[in-house]
């Protein structure tokens, strides 16, 4: 178990730069044509507006003009930071952008020597920005590595999958707070308030009210899920896709649901019959 925490305070002996852990929200847009006509007849299609200021993952199984793509994109208030790795990797080298694996799996827990104290972290509430589209891909991936007390990784202390480590937590989380948890499914007991965020590599189970920010399968695990008795939340996220609030199905809201991705479908909200 390794529970990720954010707290850091600005001082006069800062250093001048410093990595911390953080959910990051962003798309993987998928592309089958070159044809820059008809990606914005389809992007006019899917995005309400020009301001969304979604961060996104450019994943073609084409040849682009990589840099008109991305002023394309850059047009439509979409914010590309990469691509996924494949035929526009050498453009992406040459454009300086970022180039992502093709799909995340579950990592393999780590166990150490001494066990952190569960903790939240107080942090600034996240803006996910305004958008019209459904279901994206996005990476929500956290640097668990960042804040913790393992210090060597040997053969000794890797373990399979088979005994991944569940964590409960009993507490409210409350705006502003973040809870991560690496290595096992996260359960919570209580209620997430809007501006809060749950974030896991396994499933999420949240037995109170869940309104903030849900994240299953954080590092790309396809069989994640996210289970809630009362489900509002700001953001759902499972294996690196993506619903915001407004795209809900009403259907689900304040029910008793399931979520879970399905490859081609994206993400499934059943509700849980308690009958």
């Amino acid at each position: 178990m390794t529970i990720q925490t954010n707290d850091h305070q600005t001082s006069s002996a800062a250093t001048a730069l410093a990595f911390y852990g953080k959910m990051l929200t962003f798309s993987r847009v998928q592309f089958s044509t070159d044809d820059l006509s008809i990606i914005e007849a389809e992007l006019a299609k899917t995005l309400s507006n020009k301001s969304s200021n979604i961060p996104v993952l450019i994943d073609s199984d084409v040849e682009q003009d990589l840099s008109a793509l991305v002023e394309l994109l850059w047009s439509w208030g979409l914010q590309p930071i990469g691509v996924v790795t494949g035929i526009l990797d050498e453009q992406a080298r040459a454009q300086r952008l970022a180039i992502f694996p093709a799909d995340g799996k579950r990592i393999e827990r780590i166990v150490s020597n001494k066990k952190p104290p569960a903790r939240v972290s107080e942090t600034p509430d996240i803006q996910s920005g305004e958008t019209n589209t459904t279901s994206h891909d996005t990476a929500a991936t956290n640097d668990a590595a960042s804040e913790t007390t393992i210090s060597t990784v040997t053969a000794e202390t890797l373990v399979s999958a088979e005994h991944i480590t569940s964590l409960f937590y009993d507490q409210m989380l409350r705006s502003g707070q973040s809870l991560n948890h690496v290595g096992g499914d996260l359960i919570l007991t209580n209620s997430v308030n809007s501006g809060a965020e749950a974030i896991t590599d396994n499933s999420l189970h949240v037995y109170g009210r869940a309104q903030g920010r849900l994240v299953a399968g954080a590092t790309g695990d396809k069989d994640a899920r996210i289970f809630c008795q009362v489900f509002n939340p700001t953001l759902v996220s499972v294996a690196g896709t993506y619903c915001l609030r407004d795209n809900l199905p009403e259907h689900v809201i304040d029910k008793s649901v399931q979520v879970r991705f399905v490859e081609g479908e994206g993400l499934v909200f059943t509700v849980m019959d308690n009958a």
